[in-house]
């Protein structure tokens, strides 16, 4: 009878070591904290960020210890004392976590998650920082002539194209890992969507729920039902008088109309206007219209952006700025952005600035 006493203790116990999880120790260094400085382990939310744990500042080092509460969770590090602020992101899984924080740069290796991270920023890092050095080089270096500075020009675009593959290609490979995936949330919109796309389903299903792979699938979802060869998606706003307007009411009446985003206050676009304006008194006459679509939260800089810039062309809005619902239909992130659309409802290109608008136009209106 004790034996079975004991077989049965044994097993509990042996399924209690099993169930058991593997706990995280970070530890860290803040440059410049005093003994008795606070920092936290956050988490970040919609409202902001919410406190998880604190520890204090000895002998220039500090150290978290506790138990996942999921898969490789991204949290933060954070210190803050009078004006020095600094801050490190971190997967918090099992292992030990080496976090070294300054004012500059923070720095975070251990377990394979973070050093996925590390990896990839630094890489990321490095191309920014040659292609600056070329670019500062290429608009401030009075010694260099023109065909230089063109040359130079050339070679920024060569290192975007080889950048942004050896980035997709750091996606790619650690787009199953929780690290991967986040990162892939993270700088997904800044690629072509035919890129991004293959990516976002090579994610496993448990790391598919990420809340900023959700936006980008959402993102990615929207612009490929807006894309090239597509029907386009009607939508209703306001024009400066307050009259609720269709865009079809102007694509059923133009053999090509353009629907070009923009705001007041957005630099870019204010340069690029004269394009728009140049293409638009050359081919108005051939059947083209524009159609502006403003991102404006205001009503009267509206009115003003339209009278400085010589805008003469029908205009929309909402004035709900980003929340524009239009750029929402059309998966606008950053602008000035352009829809193209046929007569027949198909949009034809997105995204034309500057002189290939008027070679698009050229083209098509011959």
């Amino acid at each position: 009878m004790k034996k079975m006493v004991w077989f049965a203790a044994a097993g509990v116990m042996a399924l209690a070591a099993c169930q058991e999880k593997a706990g995280y120790t970070i530890k860290g260094t803040a440059e410049g904290a005093s003994d008795g400085d606070m920092v936290y382990l956050q988490n970040r939310t919609e409202n902001g960020f919410e406190a998880l744990d604190s520890t204090v500042v000895k002998g220039g080092a500090f150290e978290f210890k506790g138990v996942p509460d999921s898969v490789a969770a991204l949290r933060y590090i954070t210190y803050s004392n009078g004006d020095s602020h600094m801050a490190a992101m971190i997967f918090v899984e099992p292992g030990t976590v080496t976090v070294n924080m300054s004012a500059q740069e923070s720095r975070v290796s251990g377990t394979a998650n973070n050093d996925v991270m590390q990896g990839f920023m630094d890489e990321y890092k490095r191309i920014n920082d040659e292609m600056e050095s070329i670019y500062k080089k290429a608009t401030t270096d009075s010694t260099l002539t023109a065909a230089q500075q063109d040359s130079l020009m050339k070679v920024l675009d060569g290192k975007e194209a080889e950048g942004t593959g050896r980035i997709l290609q750091m996606l790619s490979e650690n787009v199953d890992k929780a690290a991967g995936a986040e990162l892939l949330g993270m700088f997904g919109m800044g690629f072509e969507v035919a890129d991004v796309q293959p990516l976002l389903e090579k994610v496993p299903a448990p790391l598919a729920s990420n809340p900023s792979l959700v936006r980008l699938k959402e993102y990615v979802d929207v612009r490929v039902k807006t894309s090239e060869g597509q029907k386009y998606t009607d939508f209703a706003l306001d024009t400066p008088e307050g009259k609720q307007v269709k865009l079809s009411d102007y694509v059923a009446k133009n053999k090509y109309t353009l629907v070009d985003f923009w705001a007041s206050w957005c630099g870019p676009c204010r340069r690029e206007m004269p394009n728009v304006v140049a293409a638009y008194a050359k081919y108005k006459a051939k059947g083209f219209e524009v159609v502006g679509v403003s991102l404006d939260s205001n009503l009267e800089s509206w009115k003003k952006g339209i009278a400085d810039l010589k805008i003469i062309w029908p205009q929309m809005s909402d004035l709900k700025g980003w929340k524009n619902e239009a750029a929402g239909l059309y998966g606008v992130r950053s602008i000035p952005a352009t829809v193209l659309i046929a007569q027949d409802g198909t949009i034809v290109a997105r995204d034309l600035r500057g002189e290939d608008i008027e070679a698009k136009l050229a083209e098509l209106l011959k």
